[in-house]
């Protein structure tokens, strides 16, 4: 820092510490007043790519075959799941939950229609269909029918018939859904060309009251959640039950987030004080660190709370990682001054800590750049979690920086500056052993660096973008449990959508023109056979109301839409019948001339059904899926009803004139007909060790393309787990990719501060092995990159790096005194080595506490930070002096050399 700067510096700070310190508190205590803003944010909607065209995609989709979010709680008796006590207490568990504010639905095996407990035919759905509960069937009917049934099968009730599935569906919410769009719509309108002013203002408000609404959804939907666990648990003794679903995973995500940050946040800032209890021996220099740390904490969070900008589970260690940098600087300035004072006991204080600052200024800056400019990186992955947490880290280590260098120093001003430090032995001991083994084994540091190298870099070609998500949770939790058992027997647990778009050629082909006279007869009973005898099924003539069916309105919806709400509502409604089949199929009006202009779908064909046929069995023959549901599964349930020889004629008239109602259960959830395509409707077993997503869906399209015959714009993938691999991949691609970025940007910054490109080059190499250590064991562990861990990698390039500056920064004040590379090392390793050191052990002892944690990811960030901090520092101690050494960048040393350590 040049003489004009500290003098101002001086008159600005250490003048007035008092009110420095006034005006610091004034400042704490204003953002304080924001701590209670604080939000934490884990709805889906922040986990996926902004700009990815399958989001677009995904979300036409959505709204196309249009559903609720549910719960599902697995429901596993002590004895027969088909037994009476077992049917009560679902049933009562049942009400309970339909009961709950913000349940719109419920559906178990008691409500869902039975096809084949006796068998029926089509035309006995016309006198209603029968369930477990409004009928008395046959019980061992009723068990190979939720065994055996294309919908229910894997799906409702588990292959054993042990466990069955309850699934508690949450009301949607129309207001969000109406912010939702109306900023969808802006956000797609923002790249036009006309894109307008006004638009722009309505794109920040639509931007604006999406995102304060989403805190009244997110805290209504955990409060929901936790009264769904609290009545589940009032059956407990009763049945083993698990809750899962979304909701319930987005709940736990926030309370196990928020319990770390109480938790272990406290049990890291202890860690922290203890330990430099333990290196400084004295009150003020454990004071005034943890002081300055909870001031920068304070600071930032009050700030996040003021713009609303939200904390994920990305960015939960946000406050973690910077106590680290703001405690990093806070111990350099501790030891130099502490260095300075044992130098010139007689100089006064206010010069102590004048001189303290010019001489760490400029090393601390650069390393906060630079420290900053890994974190950055972390802006281009293209999910907002990720970018929000790079320039959260951006501005922390700038807020950091600057109060570290007024609160310290003025803090520090204000004190007397007492006796002397005395020379620890032991500590100085520690690092000038480094020091020994770097001059003694120097080749054998310079072999071993090598070895890490080679070994890094085959760990590094190991690590995959796959995780599984059950992974982020303790085995004990139940969510864990919860989540195994839905993959294992009820059907998988992360959607994929396989939509199809018929051949455009085969289309749409005219049918009943064809139909001759002789034919009509025939077509007409098929159509009263489809049609029934008795009038309206849904309508009871003595009381003149609607039917109720006992069938779930969102069912379908929610388990990948295996049947439909028809039932629940109003039964075969009156409407539908006639506009099915009165209007189809009328006395008056002969079946030829009403069918005029109706044009069989391609899908509606033998051709086309057998296509479909042929891709569900596929499809459902690998062993990554579980339940699969699509036409086929209609296909099949048609020919329960109808029997086998099942023609073009009879699958146009299931097409044109089934009751809507039957429609909604066996058509709607698998075929639009305004865009001609089916959906095939899949679960993947997520919590498979074997699963690759990408590599999976890569597999599948190659084989529906080639073996398939299907055309490239004729197949389309959607759901989240497209939209999962999506995110993993740009993330692999962005950040790894992407580090050679980074690394570049630093050696450029290293050229500024020291002036030599050798001198850069030996600098940077430390942290590039320390960052490939970090990368290689996750690699050789099998620790996946996903959301969480990905940022591992600037974490390691943002402290690898401010080792490296302050030693060759120090390096270079030192070696001018007697241009000896082994006395200067041994001079460093005694001075900024300590803070090097002081800083690591004082990190990983704070951060070791996450190991017992029940959230994985925090569990990763303690153990890999403390993994960063050990090589970064063991980098910065042996191997750089080493380099510096052998390379000598600062020039040939002295004729006569002084020898070792002095």
């Amino acid at each position: 820092m040049s003489s004009s700067l500290i003098d101002f510096y001086d008159r600005l700070v250490l003048a007035r510490p008092v009110l420095v310190l006034i005006l610091c508190g004034l400042l704490v205590g204003g953002f304080a007043t924001q701590l209670g803003k604080i939000t934490l944010d884990a709805s889906a909607d922040s986990l996926v790519l902004e700009g990815d065209s399958d989001l677009d995609f995904f979300r036409e989709n959505a709204q196309r075959y249009a559903s609720e979010e549910f719960l599902v709680i697995t429901f596993q008796p002590e004895g027969d799941l088909l037994g009476d006590a077992s049917l009560e207490t679902l049933g009562a568990l049942r009400d309970d939950l339909a009961g709950i504010p913000g349940v719109s639905s419920t559906t178990t095996i008691l409500d869902v229609p039975l096809l084949q407990s006796p068998p029926i035919s089509l035309t006995d759905v016309s006198s209603g269909l029968p369930t477990l509960e409004s009928a008395n069937p046959d019980r061992e009917q009723v068990r190979e029918e939720f065994r055996n049934s294309p919908i229910y099968a894997n799906l409702l009730v588990s292959p054993d018939g042990r466990t069955a599935a309850i699934q508690v569906n949450i009301a949607g919410d129309p207001r969000y859904q109406a912010l939702l769009q109306a900023r969808e719509e802006l956000r797609q309108r923002q790249s036009a060309a006309d894109f307008s002013t006004a638009e722009a203002a309505q794109l920040v408000e639509a931007e604006a009251d999406f995102k304060a609404y989403s805190v009244v959804a997110s805290e209504r939907s955990a409060a929901l959640v936790a009264t769904v666990r609290d009545t589940v648990d009032r059956y407990r003794d009763r049945a083993q039950l698990f809750v899962g679903g979304v909701p319930m995973i987005a709940a736990d995500m926030v309370s196990f987030v928020r319990s770390d940050l109480v938790t272990f946040g406290g049990g890291i800032l202890l860690f922290m004080l203890v330990v430099l209890a333990l290196i400084f021996r004295q009150p003020r220099w454990v004071i005034l660190p943890m002081i300055t740390c909870a001031t920068s904490a304070i600071v930032m969070l009050g700030l996040l709370g003021w713009l609303d900008w939200r904390m994920t589970v990305i960015s939960s260690n946000f406050v973690a990682l910077l106590l680290i940098v703001t405690l990093a600087v806070a111990i350099h300035l501790v030891v130099r001054y502490r260095e300075l004072h044992a130098g010139n006991p007689n100089a006064e204080q206010r010069w102590l800590v004048r001189e303290t600052v010019r001489l760490m200024v400029i090393p601390c800056f650069y390393t906060s750049i630079t420290t900053a400019v890994a974190f950055v990186s972390l802006v281009v992955s293209g999910l907002r979690p990720v970018i929000d947490f790079g320039w959260m880290m951006t501005t922390g280590i700038a807020v950091s920086l600057a109060l570290t260098f007024v609160l310290m120093p003025a803090m520090m001003a204000l004190l007397s500056k007492g006796s002397p430090p005395a020379v620890d032995t032991q500590e100085s001991g520690l690092t000038q052993r480094f020091a020994d083994i770097t001059e003694r084994f120097g080749a054998q540091v310079m072999l071993a660096a090598l070895v890490l190298a080679l070994a890094s870099g085959y760990g590094i070609s190991q690590l995959k973008v796959e995780n599984r998500f059950i992974d982020y949770f303790h085995e004990s939790t139940e969510i864990y449990r919860g989540m195994e058992l839905l993959d294992a027997q009820l059907g998988g647990t992360i959607p994929l959508d396989v939509v199809i778009t018929a051949p455009p050629e085969t289309a749409l082909e005219p049918v009943f023109q064809t139909v001759s006279t002789a034919e009509e007869g025939a077509t007409s009973a098929s159509a009263q056979t489809l049609a029934g005898d008795d009038g309206d099924p849904g309508f009871d003539a003595d009381s003149g109301e609607a039917v109720d069916q006992g069938f779930d309105e969102d069912f379908e919806d929610s388990f990948n839409e295996g049947f439909d709400d028809s039932f629940a509502d109003d039964g075969f409604s009156d409407d539908g019948f006639d506009e099915g089949f009165g209007e189809g199929f009328g006395e008056e009006e002969g079946f030829g001339e009403t069918a005029q202009g109706f044009q069989q779908s391609y899908w509606f064909t033998r051709r086309g059904m057998e296509q479909v046929e042929r891709i569900h069995d596929y499809i459902d023959a690998q062993p990554e899926t579980g339940k699969v549901l699509s036409l086929a599964t209609t296909y099949d349930v048609l020919k329960l009803l109808l029997g086998e020889d099942i023609g073009d004629v009879e699958l146009a008239l299931v097409q044109k004139s089934l009751p809507e109602d039957i429609s909604r259960l066996l058509i709607n959830p698998y075929y639009d007909e305004a865009t001609q395509q089916v959906r095939i409707s899949l679960r993947v077993k997520e919590t498979s060790r074997e699963l690759r997503r990408d590599q999976f869906l890569k597999d599948l399209r190659s084989h529906l393309i080639n073996d398939m015959e299907l055309a490239e714009d004729q197949l389309q993938f959607t759901n989240m787990l497209v939209l999962y691999n999506n995110v993993l991949q740009s993330l692999f691609t962005s950040q790894i990719l992407t580090l050679g970025a980074v690394f570049a940007a630093i050696l450029l910054m290293f050229l500024v501060l020291f002036r030599s490109l050798w001198l850069a080059l030996i600098a940077l190499a430390p942290n590039i092995l320390a960052a490939g250590i970090v990368l290689g064991i996750m690699g050789l562990a099998g620790i996946p990159l996903d959301i969480m861990t990905i940022t591992i990698a600037a974490i390691v390039v943002g402290i690898g790096v401010d080792h490296a500056i302050h030693y060759v920064h120090r390096f270079k004040r030192e070696f001018p005194i007697d241009r000896d590379y082994i006395a200067t090392m041994y001079r460093c390793h005694d001075s900024i080595g300590k803070a090097l050191y002081y800083t690591s052990i004082t990190v990983i002892a704070g951060f070791s506490i996450l190991a017992l944690s029940n959230f994985t990811p925090s569990i990763y960030f303690g153990l890999l930070t403390g993994l960063a901090m050990f090589a970064a520092v063991v980098g910065s101690l042996l191997l750089l002096p080493q380099l510096i050494i052998s390379f000598k960048p600062l020039g040939k040393p002295a004729a006569t050399s002084a020898s070792g350590a002095s």
